[in-house]
């Protein structure tokens, strides 16, 4: 009865991995048909001795810390808004996961015209404070502002699974918490936070596996710019591959995020174990 199930695994999962595995050892020819010469481990070398791609992974580590930290933070501080919320809690919900509707490619377009500067409301805004640059233009600004992209889109997401988790602590607990003379932010932090913390790390999980390989906001906005300020390692991998059609040392940087995807999942699917109740 499985059997078909694993052929069409098969067809869509191992078949497609074994041919990028085969691509990472070889120099992909397109011309005259589709020709892979056998090139040893060169691209993996080369990987591994690149400047240029070992500043793609610092840059994706310093976006990976900055989302996902921030979206952790302010999702869960908007999830106890809201679950302290008494009235227009679901109107308000509504309204905070809009973001999250958004499909990314829009999110990125946006943001660029927002940023526009010359006809952008938040470049306007900005010329208000004082900051007359081109925010896309500088290195740092255009860093973070796809920084921020990302937290605005996502931020819902973790408010919405945070907000779960917080509807399943028990009332008498904080019934009890109350009489004893807990405070609120004794409560948040001896009573709430430990409660949903398994909640959050598969929250955590989810976003983590997502900002390591995020693409859509960068690509659309900035295309890695400013002076491959913005390049991280999704974005190198897909100028390798479709730009300069180097699919050998694509396939060895997919496989290198992959590996990386895979371990920090792992790590966290580890803490989540040992957040679950003994039975």
């Amino acid at each position: 009865m499985m059997a078909p199930g694993l052929l069409v695994l098969a067809a869509v999962s191992l078949l497609p991995f074994a041919a990028v595995v085969a691509m990472s050892f070889s120099r992909v020819h397109l011309l005259g048909g589709l020709r892979l010469e056998s090139v040893g481990a060169a691209n993996w070398t080369r990987l591994f001795g690149d400047p240029d791609t070992a500043w793609a992974w610092a840059r994706t580590a310093g976006y990976f810390v900055l989302t996902v930290g921030g979206e952790m933070a302010l999702g869960t501080a908007l999830a106890i808004c809201l679950w302290r919320l008494r009235s227009a809690r679901n109107a308000a919900l509504s309204l905070l996961l809009l973001p999250m509707f958004v499909a990314p490619v829009i999110a990125g377009l946006l943001g660029r015209f927002l940023t526009d500067s010359t006809f952008g409301l938040y470049a306007w805004l900005l010329r208000q404070v004082g900051y007359h640059g081109d925010v896309m233009a500088d290195k740092t600004t255009a860093f973070a502002a796809v920084t921020l992209m990302d937290v605005w889109e996502w931020t819902p997401l973790i408010a919405l699974i945070a907000l779960a988790g917080l509807s399943s602590v028990p009332s008498a607990v904080l019934e009890a918490a109350a009489l004893d003379g807990a405070g609120l932010l004794r409560t948040l932090r001896h009573i709430v936070l430990p409660s949903i913390a398994p909640v959050l790390l598969v929250a955590l999980l989810i976003r983590s596996m997502d900002a390591l390989r995020y693409f859509d906001i960068i690509w659309n906005t900035t295309g890695g710019g400013p002076a491959d300020a913005t390049k991280t390692a999704s974005v190198e991998l897909y100028e390798t591959a479709f730009r300069f059609f180097d699919f050998g040392y694509a396939s060895v940087t997919g496989l290198l995020m992959l590996a990386v995807t895979t371990v920090v999942a792992r790590y966290f699917v580890r803490l989540l174990e040992r957040k679950e109740p003994t039975r």
